[in-house]
């Protein structure tokens, strides 16, 4: 398990060039629970001069959430008044931070914010009254972190918020992408990398429960198909309805879609539900589903580490309180790994084509990449299903066509055709061709010098030969 800070370069760069720039700075961080969030802004804090006042929120009274409040204040500023000063309100707090920050550099951080605005629902005016005049001319650097994206989104930076207009830096904290997953597990093949990869969806936290120096598959049975392993039922459920009522329903969608069901009325037929477009609703909005219109609308799990979940460790709930877990990843899981990464090798290449895109290596500019489905007549005069992997687009038009593999075996001629075939029907003029493929190329492939070929040591090259 890594115990080391990995990654956030650009983001701790962000947060050191705002406390480097004299007077008040308010700065907005959110983003999924467990990417980092609180261990970003300590690594922050950890290097600064300055003194640091950190209240983390919880679900209390707001008398008690004053209490707490005002005892950290004191700690960071004056722990010789702890015990004999008190506050009655937040205002009065505010006011004691003002004059603590009047000369000096002085962080201010509060953490899992909506856990106090719902409490106090007058804080988002109240911090914009203080903003707005007392903390105007100071030396305070106020952050607001919060993990509930659609709130810190809509009620705390949203154009009709109180706060709108207010901060200096908004930064939202996304999950790793593979190239950052692979630093917690170093020691690693490639192919295993990428499936750490698809087991944690690049969430922080759940790739620090992974340790390289032991095997990947007892990895995966000591935290997947073991009662005492990170990734209990509790812990899933607490991922997927956090504090939202009605936990069964949001569960059981979740539960349908990892099991294929993708459109609309197959995912409340599956669910048992009626109406469930507000579940759709506030699970796109906490990024764990997404929604996809192209040609017909339908939904996916963006969340992998939940599509694995839901669709191996779920039903196996009996054989693992049984202590049979890791026997039933054995032998019926383990052999489905390259079926799973499937689409997670398809979000690796997404990523790979974005970092590449516009550079010799890949030399045409996309601004976005989707997977391609439709119906299409054929010379034969018959409708075909037509789906090819990746298609990125400038702007409206289809520049490139990707296909992916994840699986040991070389990509050889065979592959290639029916990749040729498919991208026939697509609607562009010469798409610009790549293939990703695990287990690399076979002669008669690599011989296409008109076609990027990108094996796994290619997609964990840092440095790729051919890029600016």
């Amino acid at each position: 398990m890594s115990g080391r800070f990995v990654g956030r370069k650009k983001e701790l760069d962000a947060l050191q060039k705002k406390w480097e720039i004299p007077g008040f700075q308010m700065v907005v961080l959110y983003g999924r629970r467990r990417t980092g969030k609180t261990t970003l802004l300590n690594k922050f804090m950890d290097g600064c001069s300055g003194r640091v006042i950190s209240f983390a929120c919880v679900e209390r009274t707001e008398a008690e959430l004053i209490r707490m409040m005002g005892d950290a204040v004191l700690r960071g500023t004056h722990p010789d008044l702890l015990g004999t000063v008190s506050f009655d309100s937040f205002d009065r707090i505010f006011e004691f931070v003002a004059k603590a920050a009047k000369d000096q550099r002085l962080i201010f951080l509060i953490d899992e914010y909506p856990y106090l605005a719902k409490q106090c629902p007058y804080m988002n005016s109240l911090i914009q009254k203080f903003a707005d005049h007392e903390w105007k001319d100071t030396q305070l650097y106020f952050i607001l972190c919060g993990s509930l994206v659609s709130f810190m989104r809509d009620e705390v930076l949203g154009k009709n918020a109180p706060l709108h207009g207010r901060s200096t830096l908004e930064l939202k904290l996304r999950p790793f992408d593979y190239l950052e997953s692979a630093e917690f597990v170093e020691n690693y093949s490639v192919e295993e990398k990428a499936i750490v990869y698809g087991l944690t969806g690049g969430i922080a936290k759940y790739l620090e429960q992974f340790d390289s120096s032991k095997p990947l598959d007892e990895n995966i049975r000591g935290q997947f198909f073991d009662s005492t392993g990170y990734f209990t039922e509790e812990q899933i459920k607490t991922v997927v309805t956090g504090e939202r009522q009605n936990p069964t329903a949001y569960i059981s969608i979740i539960s349908a879609i990892a099991s294929g069901h993708t459109k609309y009325s197959e995912i409340a037929s599956a669910s048992g539900l009626g109406d469930i477009s507000y579940y759709l609703k506030v699970l796109a909005e906490s990024e764990i589903i997404e929604k996809r219109l192209t040609p017909k609308t339908y939904y996916i799990l963006s969340d992998s580490m939940l599509m694995f979940w839901f669709r191996y460790v779920s039903d196996a709930a009996s054989l693992i309180n049984a202590g049979r877990g890791a026997e039933y990843y054995d032998k019926v899981v383990k052999g489905q790994l390259h079926h799973f990464m499937g689409p997670v090798y398809k979000e690796m290449a997404r990523q790979y084509i974005y970092r590449y895109s516009g550079t010799k290596r890949l030399p045409v500019f996309v601004t976005e990449v989707s997977e391609y489905q439709d119906t299409v007549k054929g010379e034969d005069r018959k409708f075909h299903q037509v789906e090819i992997d990746l298609v990125g687009y400038s702007g409206k038009k289809a520049v490139l066509a990707g296909e992916c593999k994840f699986r040991s075996k070389a990509f050889d001629k065979g592959n290639l055709d029916s990749f040729l075939d498919k991208v026939r029907y697509l609607p562009a003029a010469n798409p610009y061709l790549a293939v990703f493929s695990l287990g690399g190329f076979d002669s008669d492939v690599k011989e296409r010098k008109d076609i990027l070929l990108v094996d796994g040591e290619d997609m964990y090259r840092k440095k790729v030969e051919g890029t600016t």
